[in-house]
């Protein structure tokens, strides 16, 4: 994803530390959430990433960026990976990564693309794919600091095989009230599924979504054609376009 390179908490020195699985679940087919522990672990908002780096044996090193998937938990942090066909890390990171190893962090990265629990307007989550990461922080934080503030997400996936955190978003969970969420499956959809098959459109943002009267503060993440479309949706519906917070996936070699 193309992110701006911002301390997690907007000051401090940037350094890599190490960092120990500690338990992992699949999420999809191809699509793992990674649990681990990172001793003296600084905190961070919901939609910081980091990166994540791996070392071979003879110095080869790769650096990759992932989306912090939930707040903090002490020193525990989670990430969920999908694997990217013929890439460097994703496939270890889904395949072979087993708890106990270790790889190297640096991070909490990016101010911008955040969600404060102390912010009152409402707020809108735009997911497409795996797009679905950060967002899903900002709804587990916003869980566990018990805000009233209220959240819609609109979700665009292929089929219901492709949806990530598919039982926590489909049973509420204490602290869930006021957040609505509603599917968009370009593909495949489930059995007695309202809406056709089809890409994201301007029906699904109008009836998702707030009007813009309202001033939602709006987050948008997934490929960049998707991003674009969304955004330029919201735009054309009357959203401010600075209430318009967009990241998008971009080439990194998985």
């Amino acid at each position: 994803m193309a992110r701006a390179a911002v301390s997690g908490r907007l000051g401090g020195r940037l350094t890599w530390r190490g960092a120990r699985l500690v338990e992992s679940r699949d999420e999809t087919a191809a699509a793992r959430t990674l649990m681990f522990e990172v001793p003296d672990w600084p905190g961070h908002l919901a939609g910081q990433h980091v990166d994540v780096r791996l070392s071979a044996e003879d110095g080869y090193q790769a650096v990759r960026s992932y989306s912090l998937a939930a707040p903090a938990d002490g020193d525990r942090i989670a990430l969920s990976v999908q694997r990217v066909p013929d890439g460097e890390v994703s496939p270890y990171l889904t395949q072979d990564f087993a708890v106990g190893d270790s790889v190297e962090l640096r991070g909490p990265l990016g101010g911008w693309f955040v969600w404060r629990p102390a912010e009152r307007d409402p707020v809108l989550l735009v997911a497409g794919g795996s797009g679905i990461v950060p967002l899903m922080a900002m709804v587990r934080a916003r869980r566990v600091t018990g805000s009233r503030v209220p959240f819609r997400l609109i979700y665009s996936v292929r089929s219901p095989a492709d949806l990530y955190y598919a039982d926590e978003l489909r049973v509420p969970q204490p602290g869930d009230g006021g957040l609505d969420v509603a599917y968009v499956f370009t593909r495949e959809a489930p059995d007695g599924h309202s809406r056709p098959t089809g890409r994201i459109a301007v029906a699904d943002i109008n009836n998702g979504g707030w009007p813009p009267e309202f001033e939602p503060n709006c987050f948008v993440c997934g490929p960049t054609g998707f991003v674009e479309i969304v955004a330029d949706i919201l735009v054309a519906l009357g959203h401010d376009p600075r209430r318009v917070k967009t990241e998008r996936f971009g080439p990194t070699g998985g």
